[in-house]
Formats: C-alpha cells, sequence, structure tokens
C-alpha cells in the first residue's frame, strides 16, 4: 500500500518529561518541525519528588507517521517514556468544558432540558445566558455544543484531553507529593 493510500488514524499519545523550562516548547517544536497536526494537547506535574510531567497529545496520522511521532518523542532528551494509548489497549479518555450559551425564552427551557441530558451542571446564570460545565469524551462534549449552537450564540472554553490505560498496569509513575512538614506549635500559654 502506498503512503498516500494509508488510512489517518487518531492516536492518544502519553508522554512523561522532565519538568523544566522549554520541555513543552521542545514536544510542541517537534510536531511542527515535521507539520504534524496536535489536535488536543494537555500537560501537568505528576511527580513533584522527581519533577516529572505528563503530557497528553491527541494527534492524527498514517500508522507511519504515528510511529514516527512516537520514534521522535523517544528521542527528545527531556523525554522519560512514551505510550500510544490508542495502540497499548483499552483506556479511558475524558474532557473538560464550558459553554457559554446566550439565549432567552423557550430556548433557555430547552437549554436546560438538553443540559439535564447529558449531565451538564449549570454554573453561571444571568437572564440571558447559562454557563454549563460538562465533563466526558470529545464526542459527547462535541455533540453538546452543537446542539446548544442552535439554542443561541456559544462560547466555548475546552481543556483538551487527559487519558489513562484502563486495568491495573501501570504505565507511567504514580503520583508523588513532597512532604511538607510543619513546625509544631509552641505549647500556649498558662494564665
Amino acid at each position: 500500500m502506498k503512503p498516500s493510500e494509508m488510512p489517518i488514524e487518531r492516536h492518544t499519545i502519553a508522554v512523561l518529561v522532565a519538568n523544566e523550562p522549554g520541555v513543552l516548547a521542545r514536544v510542541i517544536g517537534l510536531f511542527s518541525g515535521r507539520g504534524y497536526n496536535i489536535e488536543s494537547l494537555t500537560v501537568s506535574e505528576v511527580d513533584e519528588v522527581n519533577a516529572r510531567s505528563r503530557i497528553t497529545i491527541v494527534t492524527s496520522g498514517t500508522p507511519m507517521v504515528i510511529e514516527q511521532i512516537k520514534a521522535q518523542l523517544f528521542r527528545l532528551v527531556p523525554v522519560y517514556d512514551v505510550h500510544d494509548l490508542t495502540q497499548e489497549g483499552p483506556h479511558l479518555s475524558r474532557e473538560l468544558a464550558l459553554v457559554k450559551v446566550r439565549n432567552v425564552g423557550d430556548h433557555r427551557i430547552e437549554a436546560l432540558r438538553i443540559a439535564d441530558t447529558f449531565r451538564a451542571r449549570a454554573i453561571d446564570s444571568t437572564l440571558e445566558s447559562f454557563v454549563f460545565e460538562l465533563t466526558g469524551g470529545t464526542e459527547k462534549l462535541d455533540a453538546f455544543i452543537d446542539l446548544m449552537a442552535a439554542l443561541g450564540e456559544v462560547e466555548v472554553s475546552r481543556t483538551g484531553v487527559v487519558a489513562i490505560a484502563r486495568g491495573a498496569d501501570l504505565q507511567m509513575p504514580l503520583v508523588r507529593r513532597k512532604v511538607v512538614r510543619r513546625k509544631p506549635r509552641p505549647p500556649a500559654a498558662a494564665d
């Protein structure tokens, strides 16, 4: 099969990196320098003791491009581990969205009904708008946003995908926190 005939696949890749300045820029630079697209990107420190962060990247490409992305990520100096969650087995992925819809009249009632169906929570309300908080898979969020857009003007803020493998096997180190030692209180003075 020719590379141009290969199917485009969507993959979720988890990358364990050093939590230091410039690392995220290097990872993003790898993608932009080679013309790879990032559909979603999240990053957060997961290990304070060893100063490591986890980056979750959703990208798409042919199987050959996905393999190139993973190989090139492994070669970056601050990268400790790379896991293709899509390829390695079942995984869970979620996203958070805040969706503001501006509407009036019957559209407000319909917006609340749809929000209830999607288990979205109204976290702000005015006489002309709602802000809903919604978590779930990307497709669920897309469907909710499409329905809200039919009811009025919509503004959206999304976190991007976070993902983790299912089952008991740990693919990346557990979260560790620095222990904060508190100074003992001096004894209370007697009256």
